[in-house]
């Protein structure tokens, strides 16, 4: 909590509450925080009262200190000068006799972590819970923070709840905090080795259209939410956007992370691939804007490509916002999300786990993977490889096409991971087309053979996918990897003759 200092004329408990109560910082900042380092400039915000001038120093490694701003409507605000990574510091406002301390702050890169269920999927819950635990103290210098639960049907400007302060992690307070957060951020720490903010802000069951802002929504024709008999109130469009997403705008930000789309699988999935990307240009608009410019109007914004739920089953709701996941392009980044990045999750099943199908505990590797691209995208390291094979060329052959891959790729033989679909007429395929298996015939270092014998002879190979199923493979078993064996091949779908 941060430490108040007031000297009133008499120091009576009353007096003294309400003299502390003239000056204070916004919900999110507190004790043991990470602002964002330069080049960024950290913006500090909160209340006190109307027209008083209210003045903020750091001290520390560096030290600086604010002009006097003035507080309008309750609120002050100030942007302190760009600070290199590291620490600890001390922040101080001062407002007349008032002064609010923030102490062992740390500057380095702040991250957003949101979605639903599998973002909150909590560090207790996933595989070698205590022995990943144990590894807390090894890195007091990635401080987590997590906002409470809460929806509101206009934009707030604070959180009205905080779940948990700003803190060094322990064993305790990150069994509850989100695993591939976490893990994401101790990733991170280690290739970079300064200091991550992480910043969870989601909720188990939501549709992005609660995580939207009207504005977002209007670009995909979702302005209205449906009626149903027993409507969620997470379910109702922006309202955890207004009380979970749009208090923090006014922090500067490194980057996002997201986890989200199994409620869509089933609502609105068509409108994904407009719906996500329109989210995601949205969030960057109004953080860019809320914190001054000072968060990228670009930032990286890295996402989980949807896993597995329910094996054996030809519902294609998953790999449907698979797709739309990547607005219809199979991989990220693209001309639609650009500065973006996608761990592929798809080979990561847990066909045992006690929290449902629906919830894997293997997060070390969905984190991994969404390091590989925050270190491309994010931090312009050329050197690593974040993306799977994905194909480039596809010739149509007597009895069996040649898939021909962006990169050298490792081979696992299936008969029924590719699917062809097969039409008399030149005409794509359609939600009502048949798609048979395509074995695999032969494969050399990018190239794979796949049989199109099924169709009949008055019929043509139409269009092609792969991996188009709700569970595609057994665990870190699908037949295409890159050479290293750690990026699996992404789905996709082609059709031969466009619609």
């Amino acid at each position: 909590m941060a430490t108040i200092t007031c000297i009133c004329s008499a120091l009576t408990f009353l007096a003294l509450y309400a003299c502390a109560g003239d000056l204070r910082f916004a919900s999110y900042y507190d004790n043991s925080m990470v602002l964002q380092r330069s080049p960024e400039r950290a913006v500090l915000w909160g209340y006190g009262l109307d027209g008083a001038q209210v003045t903020v120093s750091l001290s520390g490694l560096v030290t600086q200190k604010t002009h006097p701003v003035t507080v309008t409507k309750g609120i002050w605000r100030v942007t302190l000068d760009p600070v290199e990574a590291g620490g600890p510091y001390n922040v101080t406002a001062a407002l007349q006799n008032i002064t609010v301390n923030l102490t062992d702050v740390l500057f380095g890169d702040v991250w957003l972590c949101g979605g639903q269920s599998n973002m909150a999927f909590a560090m207790s819950q996933i595989f070698n819970a205590s022995e990943e635990l144990d590894l807390a103290a090894k890195y007091p210098q990635v401080r987590i923070f997590m906002a409470g639960l809460d929806l509101n049907e206009t934009e707030l400007t604070d959180l009205s709840q905080v779940e948990l302060s700003w803190s060094i992690p322990t064993p305790m307070n990150l069994a509850n905090f989100s695993a591939v957060c976490w893990l994401f951020g101790r990733y991170m720490y280690e290739k970079l080795r300064y200091p991550i903010g992480l910043v969870q802000s989601c909720w188990g069951g939501t549709p992005i259209e609660a995580w939207s802002s009207l504005r977002a929504l209007c670009q995909c024709g979702l302005e209205e939410t449906e009626d149903s008999n027993d409507p969620s109130p997470k379910d109702r469009n922006s309202v955890l956007w207004n009380a979970m997403i749009h208090p923090l705008v006014n922090m500067t930000l490194k980057g996002a992370i997201w986890y989200q789309g199994e409620q869509n699988a089933d609502y609105h999935q068509d409108k994904y691939a407009c719906s996500f990307p329109a989210m995601i240009d949205d969030w960057r608009l109004i953080f860019h804007q809320g914190t001054g410019g000072q968060t990228a109007l670009d930032f990286p914004f890295g996402f989980v490509q949807l896993s597995t739920y329910r094996k054996g089953s030809k519902n294609e709701g998953f790999p449907n916002i698979r797709w739309h996941q990547t607005a219809d392009t199979g991989f990220v980044p693209n001309l639609r999300m650009k500065r973006t990045f996608m761990a592929v999750a798809m080979d990561l099943p847990d066909e045992t786990s006690p929290y449902g199908t629906i919830h894997p505990r293997d997060k070390q590797d969905v984190a991994y993977r969404l390091t590989l691209g925050a270190r491309a995208v994010a931090y312009g390291d050329k050197d690593v490889q974040f993306l799977g094979p994905f194909p480039y060329k596809i010739l149509v052959a007597q009895a069996h096409l040649n898939v021909t891959y962006d990169q050298t790729i490792s081979i696992n033989p299936s008969q029924d991971i590719f699917e062809i679909c097969c039409s008399a007429l030149k005409v794509p395929c359609g939600p009502q087309s048949i798609w048979l298996p395509a074995p695999i015939m032969q494969w050399d270092f990018n190239t794979v053979k796949v049989s199109t014998s099924v169709c009949q002879p008055s019929e043509r190979v139409a269009g092609l996918r792969y991996a188009w199923k709700d569970w595609p493979c057994d665990f870190k078993a699908c037949p295409i990897y890159s050479t290293s064996g750690i990026l699996p091949a992404p789905p996709f779908k082609i059709n031969r003759w466009p619609g």
